[in-house]
């Protein structure tokens, strides 16, 4: 596929290190929610650096939507989104993904890892099908929560957060093991879908099969 040429319309910081983008969409661009594309900058020294990212608008929305991680503490290609703003060209190349909706159950994310789960949310929302669905994310602390209040005014108190380095008043500070999860799950018969780092997925996928859970429930990007 040709990468698309499309227009940054408008760019904020929603945490001091996650940026959101809304950009132009393509006639016929066409996605699932939880799909993400290859992403590059439009200019001539960045437009051969690919990245992945998610779309988080819904898939009826007449824009796209981007909400992406700020890494500054190297020159690559999310340092110099960060400097983009409104007008500025990105290219946007194949669709893809395998984080998409398989039934209700429990959504588990690392930090950005949460960007498929809130196009998925989203579009449930929307339809007035989230359910019993669950979503578990761990942060830092509490400032790095991307889109805390749209995801507890959609989930109210089945959005769980759990904080690795700061405590917060009302909140735990751990990490999601073993413990957490048998305390917070109540029913392993259901799908899971799991996000983050390779090293999170790999580890929260081995915990949740010794649980129990069905290797055909499990959702993830392998």
């Amino acid at each position: 596929m040709m990468p698309h040429i499309v227009k940054i319309l408008h760019s904020e910081f929603i945490t001091p290190n996650v940026k959101r983008f809304t950009v132009e969409r393509p006639p016929d661009f066409a996605f699932k929610p939880g799909q993400a594309t290859d992403l590059s900058i439009n200019t001539p020294e960045w437009k051969d650096q690919l990245r992945p990212f998610t779309f988080t608008s819904l898939t009826t929305a007449a824009y796209l939507e981007f909400v992406i991680k700020i890494y500054d503490d190297h020159d690559g290609v999310t340092k110099q989104l960060g400097l983009l703003h409104a007008g500025a060209e990105l290219l946007l190349h194949d669709v893809y993904g395998a984080i998409t909706f398989q039934g209700p159950g429990y959504f588990i994310a690392a930090g950005a890892g949460v960007t498929p789960f809130i196009a998925i949310l989203r579009d449930l929302h929307s339809r007035n099908e989230l359910g019993e669905c669950t979503l578990l994310v761990s942060d830092r602390s509490a400032t790095e929560v991307i889109l805390d209040v749209e995801l507890t005014r959609m989930l109210g108190d089945r959005f769980i957060k759990v904080f690795t380095r700061e405590h917060v008043i009302g909140f735990k500070q751990r990490h999601i093991d073993r413990d957490t999860l048998v305390m917070l799950v109540h029913d392993f018969d259901q799908h899971f879908y799991v996000c983050g780092p390779d090293d999170f997925v790999r580890d929260i996928t081995a915990l949740l099969l010794g649980l129990g859970v069905k290797p055909e429930s499990l959702v993830f990007e392998r």
